[in-house]
């Protein structure tokens, strides 16, 4: 998206979006377009909207634009951004944030297949309590419907014993499940 096609006007803010920022404690006003966690991000250059700007459409609650944004899905979560801001701004728990809100608003995600993999992992971890590696992959592989892209990779990662057939027990996979039933009950409380 380019600057010139973005225009940011006060009467398209999101209530709903700056009240998601305040309750989970993601206060973005607070930045001053210093551009260090654009500067420093790895994936910078793949992206629509640089962290900066993801930050300053969220201060001016610019949720359209941002929803659609693939730059939400192209982060890789490594909280470089994060570390970075002098403001202490949890720029990383932004882009949690707005992704959480395409999800749960059921919109499409600018990038299918980061959200199908995210899903997979997250049903994953729901399960199991961890990661069960041939088990995400084929659910992430139904999802995104293509089913054979990586098929030789996998045969040569299980032929050297780096994927199990069956899941790993750990303990406390009651607990996990508990964190997840508790934070389903906290969305439905919002």
């Amino acid at each position: 998206m380019s600057e010139s096609e973005l225009v940011v006007s006060p009467a398209q803010a999101s209530s709903d979006l700056l009240t998601a920022l305040q309750r989970a404690n993601l206060e973005v006003s607070i930045c001053f377009q210093c551009g260090r966690c654009s500067a420093g991000c790895p994936v910078s250059a793949f992206m629509d909207l640089q962290p900066m700007q993801v930050v300053r459409l969220c201060a001016y609650g610019q949720d359209d634009v941002l929803l659609q944004s693939r730059t939400i899905w192209l982060c890789a979560s490594c909280e470089t951004c994060t570390t970075r801001c002098p403001n202490g701004i949890d720029i990383a728990g932004v882009m949690d944030l707005l992704r959480e809100r395409v999800l749960s608003q059921q919109k499409t995600a600018a990038e299918p297949r980061v959200a199908a993999f995210h899903r997979s992992f997250l049903q994953s971890v729901r399960r199991w309590g961890r990661t069960f590696e041939v088990g995400m992959l084929g659910a992430y592989k139904m999802r995104s419907r293509d089913l054979f892209g990586d098929l030789k990779l996998g045969m040569a990662m299980f032929k050297r014993g780096k994927l199990r057939l069956l899941p790993r027990k750990i303990r406390g996979q009651k607990k996990v499940r508990a964190i997840f039933k508790r934070s389903k009950k906290r969305k439905k409380e919002q």
